[in-house]
């Protein structure tokens, strides 16, 4: 008997826009995410079963334009390595809703606080992260959960996301040469994970006090 998969009459991420063509409002909206996305990259590089995504397209059904968020991060599925990577996220090939989503504000608002909130929760997921890092009077950084269907707002900096394994939040910090305050991810004990720069220092910084511990023991370190 002929066996009928719908999925195959779907479009595959091959297929589709990579991304809805919207240049960002401001050049932070592509590198929060990706300092969160390079932490992750380094704290989680033996696992094989997450994806972080900037600035790509989630494609949840096929006659509708896909969900840009500015970073977005998925467990359980697979990570690639071959050269074209994902092209885009398409739902009905991953069959895993992202577990959280990340908005930047830029001073042009994208319905962050409304539609895309909306929207994010219609999919499920789970947390919505949004930080404005313009605001004044209100809090920043706003880290929402899903709890029976609508986001509720867990009040605290960095806030542990138990079903990730690790806390997000906003402090000060050097990225790229840049000083200002950051979004980064913290362990458990509220320490934040470091940064690639920060890993890289670290390790010159040991490398250093071993070569004069051996110089201090009349070794060379250079003839070793």
């Amino acid at each position: 008997m002929l066996q009928y998969d719908p999925l195959a009459c779907l479009p595959s991420s091959e297929e589709l826009p990579d991304s809805d063509d919207t240049p960002v409002d401001n050049e932070l909206q592509d590198l929060i995410p990706g300092l969160l996305k390079a932490i992750l990259a380094m704290a989680w590089a033996e696992r094989m079963d997450w994806f972080f995504g900037v600035d790509m397209g989630i494609y949840y059904h096929p006659d509708l334009p896909p969900i840009v968020p500015d970073g977005f991060l998925s467990l359980g599925v697979e990570r690639f390595y071959d050269e074209n990577l994902r092209p885009s996220y398409v739902l009905w090939e991953e069959r895993r809703v992202p577990i959280l989503a990340l908005e930047v504000v830029s001073r042009k608002y994208r319905g962050e606080y409304s539609t895309k909130k909306q929207e994010y929760a219609k999919l499920g997921i789970l947390y919505y992260v949004v930080y404005n890092p313009t605001r004044r009077r209100k809090a920043r950084l706003e880290v929402y959960k899903l709890v029976n269907n609508l986001y509720q707002l867990q009040d605290k900096n960095p806030v542990w996301l138990t079903e990730i394994g690790l806390g997000i939040g906003m402090e000060r910090g050097t990225y790229l040469g840049i000083p200002r305050e950051w979004l980064y991810w913290y362990n458990q004990q509220g320490e934040r994970l470091l940064t690639p720069e920060e890993q890289v220092k670290l390790a010159q910084e040991r490398a250093r006090l071993l070569a004069e511990r051996l110089r201090s023991l009349g070794v060379d370190p250079d003839s070793l």
